[in-house]
């Protein structure tokens, strides 16, 4: 501890130096972090805490006159080494007027800054302690989660320095290093649900079990993961609800209570408004909330388009907003598609410069020019997985966008679907660009020395695909004038084309490229024509 005063002071000296007023503090490690701040504070600069250091955000803080200090790739401030006899102490921190500046996603889809006193993390520290400290006691604290984020620098940073316990600097990519780094100490594990959901049989249960306890938060931990947590790791999960704007508003055992117990001092309303010691003032909570009788709640939802991927907080309007500022981007709509890791789901509708840049350069060299364009502005674990590409926006018949469709399309298995390069649609028409990759399960067997494509399946393509895009509900009746003109093999770029005549309850299909044509038929809906 007098190490880090010591280089606390040193860092002070530097920084009451500077003229500017404006910090932005990013480390990827949490002790050279946890000493930056501490002198910021001391010298009596204002403190903006970046989620990020890509570079997009640099520049932003850049031009709200914050100089960069940490690891900023080169464009940070650089303080001297220097070891300076100091015999000055480090007098006690006005904790009202000590602040730092974190960014946080609005639901406009612009990201808004919101300034939190030393006192109001204080506040909550010590209602944590309250709650946890005597099960954490000595604990050194582990995390996997970063502390350039609220959750990772209360549990992380703040409170053990309150409490006088060590953290380890470093943060864990994934549980099996932090488990080698813990193995001669008592340790708690700062987590997310997502790093929980991913441990598996082949999981270190025993080290998980000597843990004396696991935190979590960024999301809801789902009932089966926390049961798999209690089970094979004897380990009930704390969940810590909060956000950036409120700080820790609630905590949970799964899967003993599912529901949502208040912090001490924290109160509720059943319309989702919150008063809490550590916000200025009551505000309504972003998700709605059912308020149970004994003063418990459960989650129902949010209220905006703000998701959490990896615990990472993710406006979809802000991303819709960039993507719409590439000259290739018409129209565009991003979704959250779930599952074991869930994803993003980007929907773009191509200009006509678009579609010439796909016809020119491939789906590939697009999607990573668009990659690439918005890596300077968002972190890579939040990057669509999945692209899917129109000349427009599906809509339902109520002028909605079509969230079925999108979300089908995007959970295409790559086994048994060829990969849509791109979707055009017109009225009573679809026309798929597809790749037949060789990974389908069709081409295996069929035949062992030339992989040819069956015609049943791509009839059943041409039924699949034309029962989801002109949602076609009536069973399936017979088929008509059914050609196979040409072998389809691994590899193709094939076009397939659907027309729906909604009068005759007929599905006419077209399979071909640039030169011939592969197949062609009817097919036929309702019970009988």
């Amino acid at each position: 501890m007098d190490e880090f005063k010591s280089q606390i002071l040193q860092k002070t000296v530097f920084f009451s130096q500077q003229s500017e007023e404006n910090f932005a503090v990013y480390h990827e490690q949490a002790y050279p972090f946890a000493v930056e701040l501490f002198a910021l504070l001391y010298a009596q600069k204002r403190i903006w805490l970046a989620a990020n250091n890509c570079p997009a955000t640099a520049e932003k803080l850049k031009q709200t006159g914050c100089v960069l200090t940490g690891d900023w790739n080169g464009q940070q401030i650089i303080a001297p080494e220097q070891n300076i006899a100091l015999n000055l102490s480090l007098p006690d921190l006005d904790l009202q007027k000590a602040s730092l500046h974190i960014f946080t996603s609005g639901s406009s889809g612009q990201p808004k800054v919101i300034a939190k006193s030393m006192q109001q993390f204080q506040d909550e520290i010590e209602r944590q302690e309250q709650l946890w400290g005597t099960m954490v006691n000595q604990s050194m604290v582990a995390s996997t989660v970063s502390h350039q984020h609220i959750y990772g620098l209360i549990f992380r940073v703040l409170w053990p320095l309150a409490a006088g316990r060590c953290f380890f600097s470093s943060q864990f990519l994934s549980p099996e290093p932090l488990f080698k780094a813990i193995a001669a100490h008592q340790a708690c594990w700062i987590a997310s649900p997502a790093q929980l959901k991913r441990l598996d049989e082949h999981s270190d249960w025993n080290k998980i079990r000597q843990l004396s306890a696991i935190f979590s938060s960024g999301g809801p931990l789902s009932r089966e993961t926390a049961q798999t947590m209690l089970q094979k790791g004897h380990q009930a999960v704390i969940e810590i609800y909060g956000s950036s704007e409120t700080g820790g508003i609630a905590w949970r055992k799964q899967p003993e209570n599912p529901l949502w117990t208040p912090l001490p001092d924290v109160k509720l309303e059943p319309s989702g408004r919150l008063s809490s010691p550590w916000i200025p003032r009551s505000m309504l909570l972003d998700d709605q909330i059912k308020l149970h009788a004994d003063g418990l709640f459960e989650l129902s939802g949010r209220k905006d388009r703000i998701v959490k991927i990896e615990e990472k907080r993710l406006s979809l309007s802000e991303m819709e907003q960039a993507i719409l500022k590439n000259p290739a981007i018409a129209d565009t709509h991003i979704l959250l598609l779930p599952g074991k890791r869930d994803k993003i789901i980007a929907s773009l509708a191509l200009t006509d410069t678009g579609i010439k840049q796909l016809e020119q350069s491939g789906r590939g060299t697009l999607i990573q020019y668009l990659r690439k364009q918005m890596s300077q502005i968002f972190e890579a674990t939040v990057l669509p997985r999945k692209w899917l590409l129109f000349n427009n926006i599906p809509m339902t018949t109520h002028g909605k966008t079509d969230h079925t469709l999108l979300t089908r399309l995007a959970g295409l298995e790559k086994q048994h679907f060829p990969l849509i390069r791109f979707c055009r649609m017109e009225q009573d028409t679809v026309s798929l660009d597809l790749t037949l990759q060789a990974e389908l399960c069709y081409f295996q067997g069929h035949f062992p020395e030339q992989p040819i494509l069956p015609g049943v399946t791509q009839i059943s393509w041409a039924d699949y695909f034309g029962r989801l895009f002109f949602n076609i509900t009536l069973p399936f009746f017979r088929m008509e004038v059914i050609k196979f003109k040409s072998i389809i093999q691994p590899d193709e770029q094939l076009t397939l084309k659907l027309c729906r005549n909604t009068e005759n309850g007929k599905l006419y299909f077209d399979i071909f490229n640039n030169t011939q044509s592969f197949a062609s038929g009817r097919l036929v809906y309702g019970e009988h024509i």
